[in-house]
């Protein structure tokens, strides 16, 4: 009852500030993931703002239990505690938001501020108005999808990726403002890098320890029914350890990459030699040191597409996800790589991986989905960004 009084008293502060105080020019507020450590296309938006010299005032929201980790890690960033006093007041004046997921309904954005919306993916699930049943805790259907609507109403910029993702952010958002065709800003580094071998081998020392070997990826999707009760989740493990050791070579790595939520809950003991656990690493470093993906239903798989190496599906519980969960946008089918339901043609096709470091039967594939899903990829998008932020009136 305090915190629901609290929050209403704080909402009341923010949006009368936001309704009868003018924006102050050259502050922008950036967020990653609702108040998380800086990452993502926010970030890579705030690094080319730093590059360029910007004479703006760049402030960054994190959630206050962030808030210790994320000075010690970015000294040089100026950080704000989510909906502290401070916050409100930034966030209810600042005459940019640069946000990569929504923001709280109750959070009235300032007529004058202008609100770049970055989006984190493209979309292979199902998401906003498209998906028929929301399985999230503290919300329903109708709440979610009415809430989705308001929001993206609010955003006067969404970058898309790709013309399918424009489509798809039109439907499943409403969206009716404008959409920036630029790519990504986080993939920039991905195309400016993805043949910088010094980079690379720089990057696999300090990641993994050594530079010699294979890295195999693995970065599985979020599945909505980890969740087990309110705060606690668990990864589901869906291979042997010591099977996929026999299938590779001994100096080869196999890095797994959960969800931060269930990260804790990955048990790799008696077997650290080959594999390690990357929560806390920038995605696009494991990108860029590693030689193949395996993934299922993430959209891990479409930026992965700039780095031009194969890639392997193992949905291994696709019709339950694609029924009972999310649903998607495209046929599975036309995915870029081989693609296993079984634990034992996994690896089977993990061995034949390891023995010719590539699946020749889907190159022509994967140049094909290249195409189709990165060609707006320029390693520019971030100077795109900031154009529109310097020249906006």
């Amino acid at each position: 009852m305090i915190k629901r009084i609290v929050s209403k008293i704080f909402s009341w502060i923010f949006n009368v500030i936001a309704t009868f105080f003018p924006v102050k020019k050259g502050i922008i507020l950036f967020e990653s993931f609702n108040g998380k450590l800086p990452a993502d296309n926010p970030y890579a938006i705030y690094q080319e703002l730093v590059k360029a010299n910007s004479h703006k005032k760049l402030v960054w929201g994190v959630k206050k239990k962030y808030l210790q980790e994320a000075k010690k890690h970015y000294p040089e960033i100026h950080f704000v505690s989510r909906f502290s006093l401070v916050w409100l007041w930034l966030a209810a004046r600042a005459e940019f938001w640069v946000f990569n997921a929504r923001m709280p309904h109750w959070l009235k954005k300032n007529e004058g501020t202008t609100y770049i919306q970055t989006w984190h993916g493209t979309p292979l699930k199902k998401l906003g108005l498209d998906i028929d049943t929301v399985n999230m805790p503290q919300t329903d259907t109708q709440a979610y999808k009415e809430n989705f609507i308001f929001e993206a109403n609010r955003w006067d910029y969404l970058i898309a990726p790709n013309l399918y993702s424009e489509k798809i952010f039109k439907q499943a958002f409403q969206f009716k403002n404008t959409f920036l065709e630029i790519g990504y800003p986080r993939n920039d580094v991905l195309v400016n890098n993805r043949n910088n071998k010094e980079l690379q081998r720089a990057l696999r020392k300090k990641i993994i320890g050594k530079t010699e070997g294979r890295v195999i990826l693995y970065a599985p999707t979020w599945r909505d029914d980890y969740y087990i009760k309110k705060g606690s989740y668990k990864f589901l493990m869906p291979f042997d350890l010591a099977k996929i050791e026999a299938c590779l070579k001994p100096t080869d790595t196999f890095i797994i990459r959960p969800h931060y939520l269930v990260g804790d809950t990955v048990d790799i003991t008696d077997h650290e030699s080959q594999f390690k656990v990357c929560i806390d690493e920038d995605i696009n470093d494991l990108y860029l040191i590693s030689d193949l993906l395996i993934t299922d239903y993430s959209s891990v798989m479409f930026d992965y597409a700039i780095m031009q190496r194969p890639m392997l599906f193992y949905p291994y519980d696709k019709i339950h996800y694609q029924s009972d969960l999310r649903g998607f946008y495209f046929d599975y089918a036309e995915v870029p790589g081989p693609v296993v339901e079984n634990e034992a043609e996994f690896y089977r096709l993990l061995k034949e991986y390891s023995e010719n470091s590539e699946f020749t039967l889907y190159k022509n594939k994967l140049q094909d989905f290249e195409k189709q899903f990165v060609s707006w990829e320029k390693g520019v998008a971030a100077q795109n960004v900031v154009v529109i932020i310097n020249e906006r009136k």
